[in-house]
Order: C-alpha cells, then structure tokens, then sequence
C-alpha cells in the first residue's frame, strides 16, 4: 500500500500508567473497553487520513470486535476482520518469546485461543495456519482481503 498504518494493540495498553490492570482479568473489562475505543479512534484517524489501516490485536467477537467495527463503520471506513489461527503449540510458544508480561502465562494463552477456535458466523473469516511465516499469513491476508472474503 502506498500509505499504510500497522496499529498494535497491546502497545496501547501499555500507555496505562497508573491503575492497570492485566488484561485477560475479569476485573479489568473497564479498562479494556476504554483501550478498545482509543485503538478504534486511532484507526478511524488514520484511515480517515487516507492510510489503509490495519489494527493488529486480540479482538475478540465476543469482547470488542462489534464496538471497534461500528465505531469505524460509523466514521464511514470499510471494516474487514481476519483472525489468523495458528495451533495452539505454536501460539503458546510465540508467547513465551514476547517481551513484557504480555500474555506469558500458558493457561491465558490457551483460554484466548479458545475464544476464537469457534467463530461461529465469523468462521470465514478465519485464516488458518499452519506453518507460514509472517511474509506468507500477509500474503495470505492481502489475498483475501483483496477478494472481498473479509469484508464485514
């Protein structure tokens, strides 16, 4: 893309200073959705600036998928979702390499991969993995994206 903004989500996590609370607790939903709504605003800005934007997350559908994409639908942007599924063997040791306390703990790591290993409705916009790259999931993602297969 000529003009492209790759949002991370967790670094906005990262900003609580004060008052933080680990994600993936139940007491910390609050937090959470406040979080969620900022990375929507940021992803609304730049893509309203004329930046394809990508926000790279744990967006749960169940969580936050429908608040951030009607917060980005409603600002007019095209939204699309794709959830890469890689095995859990694989999500869990990507986790344990991760700096920060970021979701280190196996146990938290399986419980979110259970939250997308049924999608539901939101089944086809699974792009399952198995042992492609970083290189080969985008190519993968571009793919569809470009097909119209992750369009919500």
């Amino acid at each position: 893309m000529p003009q492209a903004v790759h949002l991370e989500a967790d670094q906005f996590f990262r900003f609580v200073s004060s008052g933080y609370v680990e994600p993936w607790k139940p007491e910390s939903q609050e937090q959470n959705e406040v979080v969620m709504r900022v990375v929507a605003a940021a992803a609304s800005g730049y893509a309203g600036a004329g930046y394809f934007t990508i926000v790279d997350g744990i967006v749960i559908p169940a969580w936050f998928l429908e608040p951030v994409r009607a917060a980005l639908a409603d600002a007019g942007h095209t939204v699309a979702y794709a959830v890469l599924r890689a095995p859990l063997a694989a999500c869990t040791e990507r986790a344990e390499r991760r700096e920060g306390p970021f979701l280190a703990d196996p146990e938290v790591v399986r419980q979110l991969w259970e939250s997308f290993a049924d999608l539901g409705e939101l089944e086809s916009n699974a792009v399952d993995l198995e042992d492609e790259g970083p290189e080969q999931a985008a190519e993968i993602v571009a793919a569809r994206l470009e097909a119209g297969e992750l369009s919500l």
